[in-house]
């Protein structure tokens, strides 16, 4: 439950759980990451590859997570052109029944 507290002029606010600091403001934490981070290639065009073959199963469960959706970009780095045509190929692999479209723990087996 949240906390609701009078103000001065009797509304209710909520209270939040920050700390506050002697001049009555929020304390800020501090950022987990510091300094510029390193550039990320895409690992597709790293190997120059121009298409992703959809029979690759290997390669493309790389790509899905453990409940079988696709990896978003920023977390695998790849560019817009390879994860567009690494969509397409692991929904081709899904419809032939090469990869799943859901994982075995979501369906109840």
């Amino acid at each position: 439950m949240e906390d609701t507290k009078l103000t001065d002029n009797g509304s209710a606010a909520k209270g939040g759980s920050g700390a506050r600091t002697k001049n009555g403001t929020t304390a800020r934490r501090p950022n987990r990451f510091q300094g510029p981070r390193p550039p990320r290639t895409c690992p597709f065009c790293a190997q120059k590859a121009k298409t992703i073959d959809y029979k690759n199963v290997e390669l493309l469960r790389r790509y899905l997570t453990d409940h079988g959706k696709i990896k978003p970009r920023r977390k695998v780095g790849t560019c817009a052109r390879h994860q567009r045509a690494l969509a397409v190929a692991i929904k081709r692999a899904r419809h032939i029944a090469l990869l799943p479209f859901v994982s075995e723990a979501t369906r109840g087996e």
